[in-house]
């Protein structure tokens, strides 16, 4: 996958294509049906498939004292893209200077003159250009005048519901991980490099994993049933394990930290880049009376884990294609 950056003299492998344009946090169902038209429409005209997103999402730079809200920071969001098959992924620089971009020269001479785009494919309430000015009917005129195609997606759902990133963020944060996997359409991740911590987990038996989660949203603080990917040679290993997330209030732990316990693994992992797929939220944080207290409770959260791991291994297509989503194993 090719990465832009800008829209400066974009490369010639980055013009003509059929793109996806939206900030696609989360990469969720309703985003997967818009990227899952690009896709046709770029086979219809044999031109390359691309994606044009936006970074940092512009919540970011309106609202900058907010907690974070992420739910696929830029990283993860570029390896799924990958993953889908995308040719060109195109970001954005979202700024001060690009928030006061006008609608009319987004749409005409950004898309229409140096990317010269086959086509652009978004969702019903996508907003673009100074105040959000634009919306899918000027993208529509501006593709007529500039030889673009446009498609609008409908709102998707379940039948209940709207599929949304705002909907998944209340997920995560009141630890309804089903709600938010059946709307991503695959386990919610974290993943970042393991960090020094203080060692306490090694010095009770559960030596773990600590990962710094200052992009991404928090979601309900507690304990966890995990799968930790570590990258080798042959891709991404996938090992069974427990995380908590928290303040570690036993010990007067004030920052929320990410601690993950591998079940099968023997190693060092510092430095390492992991990826934590969270699977069940088993309970919610707790303050213990000691060191003895807290140890049983984390060998009763390891079994909890490793049993309920163990029994959805059984399931038809866990962990199929990486964890990835529909739209991608449907390819």
């Amino acid at each position: 996958m090719l990465l832009v950056r800008g829209f400066e003299n974009p490369p010639a492998a980055a013009r003509g294509a059929a793109v996806a344009i939206g900030n696609f946090d989360g990469l969720h169902r309703g985003h997967e049906a818009i990227v899952r038209n690009a896709y046709q429409t770029a086979q219809e005209y044999d031109a390359p498939l691309g994606v044009i997103t936006f970074e940092p999402h512009p919540r970011r730079l309106f609202r900058r004292d907010e907690a974070p809200f992420r739910i696929t920071p830029l990283r993860t969001k570029l390896r799924l893209l990958a993953a889908l098959g995308i040719d060109v992924a195109i970001v954005f620089s979202f700024n001060r200077e690009f928030a006061a971009t006008e609608a009319d020269t987004f749409a005409g001479d950004i898309l229409g003159g140096m990317f010269d785009i086959r086509h652009a494919v978004v969702g019903y309430d996508f907003a673009f250009g100074y105040q959000r000015q634009g919306n899918p009917k000027l993208l529509e005129r501006h593709g007529r005048d500039r030889g673009y195609g446009v498609t609008t997606i409908d709102p998707q759902g379940d039948g209940r519901e709207i599929f949304a990133a705002s909907r998944i963020r209340d997920f995560l944060v009141q630890g309804r991980l089903d709600d938010a996997t059946g709307e991503l359409g695959r386990f919610w991740e974290v993943e970042g490099h393991v960090q020094r911590g203080d060692a306490r987990g090694a010095t009770i038996g559960f030596p773990t994993a600590n990962i710094n989660m200052r992009e991404t949203i928090y979601p309900a603080l507690g304990v966890y049933a995990v799968r930790v990917g570590l990258a080798d040679e042959c891709g991404t290993r996938w090992h069974d394990g427990v995380a908590n997330l928290g303040r570690r209030p036993t010990f007067g732990g004030d920052d929320v930290v990410l601690e993950a316990h591998l079940l099968d693994f023997e190693g060092d992992l510092y430095g390492k880049r992991l990826r934590v797929a969270f699977i069940t939220f088993l309970r919610p944080e707790m303050r213990f009376d000691g060191i003895g207290e807290l140890t049983s409770q984390i060998a009763a959260d390891r079994d909890q884990a490793a049993a309920l791991l163990e029994e959805r291994a059984r399931e038809p297509g866990w962990f199929a294609n990486d964890n990835l989503p529909p739209v991608i194993n449907n390819r």
